[in-house]
């Protein structure tokens, strides 16, 4: 549907808009729209819309103070015009890198965001290459990114124009226009395992690569987020050997026997786990023994504790690693007596009000795991 303006109010807006910029052009004055910015991060990567906020004041809004469908605005370039989604200047969404927009690829980069409103329920969102114009009063098609279509919702009274990033999840979230009564949302999603493994790949090849510990990582975001294993191993295997500051330690062995285990090379990692092991703290030792309850290797994991126990006589850690493999074996009786043992040596507040929770458990003949 197509609304032309009467000649009046198009010369009156037109005059006061130049008004407006010819007598401000050198003055930073307040706005009766204030400007906004609200973002949100995805993983590694940055979104954020730029926009004035302008207020209700009771007037009608949907249909009459923003027109259904394209129209004409008697000003600029444009025949047909969509809405601004905001007031004065583009309203601006910029993303640091590729997203989906309801399932549709946008690449990075900056855009001009406008909408459509086609009825009460429904409106199409618009992402324009073109963000340095004015409002919607020069917009061309042909300079549009992408269009969704999208559902709106009817929310509580919003008094002032507001965007919104909602329902945040690890790979997305719901951005929103909410003014009046009405919200029209659009979901965006960041591949953010390929993004963070392109950045680290970069990043290894810079400044923080010339540090075992950034491997390391690399590595363990690798194995676990669904990136290449052998590139993982050929990272960790750098900060084990070759590389100016490559060290064994028990974490990069036993991460290395990880991804070694994942690949299927059960023997080979079974072997640098050995090694790991007799590096490892007693601390790293316990640690590792709860992974394998975890993973339901309950025989190995009292194997791992029955070795701390002899490697590292009389400190704290080994009575309650040994106290957790009996309580996963159904061993209540012998796994009580290790834990008094640990209660005895515990070094702090929170591990002796830890363990003394476990003890009722115990007691009660539950699992403490």
């Amino acid at each position: 549907m197509k609304k032309n303006y009467k000649k009046a109010s198009l010369f009156l807006l037109v005059a006061l808009m130049f008004f407006s910029i010819n007598g401000n052009a050198q003055l930073d004055l307040p706005r009766g729209s204030q400007k906004a910015k609200v973002s949100q991060r995805i993983g590694i990567t940055d979104i954020s819309i730029t926009y004035s906020r302008p207020a209700v004041k009771g007037r009608e809004i949907w249909g009459k103070l923003v027109p259904y469908g394209m129209n004409n605005l008697g000003f600029g370039t444009a025949k047909e015009s969509p809405w601004r989604a905001g007031a004065n200047e583009n309203t601006i969404i910029k993303f640091t890198d590729d997203v989906k927009i309801e399932g549709q690829p946008l690449s990075a980069g900056k855009y001009g965001l406008h909408m459509i409103l086609h009825d009460d329920k429904n409106a199409t969102v618009i992402f324009s290459k073109n963000y340095e114009a004015w409002g919607s009063y020069f917009y061309e098609p042909n300079e549009d990114a992408l269009r969704v279509d999208v559902n709106t919702k009817e929310i509580p009274h919003v008094e002032e124009l507001t965007y919104l990033f909602t329902e945040v999840g690890a790979n997305s979230t719901m951005a929103s226009l909410n003014w009046e009564k009405k919200q029209i949302p659009f979901k965006i999603e960041v591949d953010v395992s390929d993004i963070v493994l392109a950045d680290i790949r970069h990043k290894l090849q810079n400044t923080p690569g010339f540090n075992r510990q950034t491997w390391e990582q690399a590595a363990n975001y690798s194995f676990n987020n669904g990136g290449d294993l052998d590139e993982a191993l050929g990272w960790i295997n750098a900060t084990i050997e070759g590389m100016f500051f490559s060290q064994k330690t028990f974490n990069n062995l036993s991460t290395k026997a990880r991804i070694l285990t994942k690949q299927g090379k059960t023997s080979e990692a079974d072997a640098v786990m050995d090694e790991a092991l007799g590096l490892a703290t007693v601390l790293e030792v316990h640690g590792y023994g709860r992974q394998l309850i975890a993973r339901g290797e309950k025989e190995k994991a009292m194997e791992v504790f029955k070795m701390n126990a002899k490697n590292n006589k009389g400190q704290w850690p080994v009575d309650y690693g040994l106290a957790r493999a009996y309580s996963a074996m159904g061993n209540y009786k012998t796994a009580l007596k290790h834990l008094k043992i640990a209660a005895n040596r515990a070094p702090d507040q929170i591990n002796k009000d830890a363990i003394a929770s476990n003890l009722t458990k115990l007691e009660k003949g539950e699992d403490i795991n």
